[in-house]
């Protein structure tokens, strides 16, 4: 499958095309300063994975994540998030050149459900963010991202060739924790 047939399947299941999602990553003031900088986006991970954590309604979601602690799980997504959306190269720092995404993932039991759940809990996490209060420019873009990206992963982890993971239930080389 291609780049563009997996793009069109994350659009499909998500409602977000790839144009779309990019918008949150070329946004002026950017994403990062509008949140607060390294701070917000450490705020918003907390508040992501406490709801994923707390999460009793979906047990077999909680289950995704534990080959992670969640200070480990939080760190991760913090140093991309900076990354991602205007901030220093924190993940590169950590995990190397390449963000890896759909490799980083691919060992993870996760589906369309997972996807929809994930999206669910950033969602929330976005809505209670008091930095992200007030603009909605943002929390637009923010969500569109993260509902496109989750979509992406499971649509491309299908077409993972074993020398392409990284992460997930295997112990990572470049881990550094």
């Amino acid at each position: 499958m291609s780049k563009l047939e997996i793009q069109a399947t994350a659009h499909k299941t998500s409602g977000v095309s790839y144009e779309e999602s990019l918008k949150a990553t070329t946004l002026s003031p950017s994403i990062y300063e509008r949140i607060g900088k390294e701070d917000g986006f450490l705020k918003l991970s907390r508040l992501f994975y406490d709801r994923v954590f707390d999460d009793e309604e979906a047990q077999w979601f909680l289950n995704i994540f534990s080959s992670s602690t969640k200070s480990e799980a939080i760190e991760n997504q913090y140093r991309f998030l900076v990354q991602t959306f205007g901030g220093p190269d924190l993940y590169k720092q950590k995990k190397g050149k390449y963000t890896r995404l759909v490799g980083r993932h691919a060992n993870y039991n996760i589906g369309t459900k997972a996807a929809f759940r994930w999206v669910e809990h950033m969602d929330d996490a976005i809505d209670n963010h008091e930095a992200l209060s007030d603009d909605d420019e943002a929390r637009d873009l923010l969500k569109k991202y993260f509902a496109f990206t989750a979509h992406y992963i499971v649509a491309a982890s299908e077409f993972m060739r074993p020398d392409q993971l990284s992460g997930g239930t295997k112990i990572d080389p470049g881990r550094v924790w």
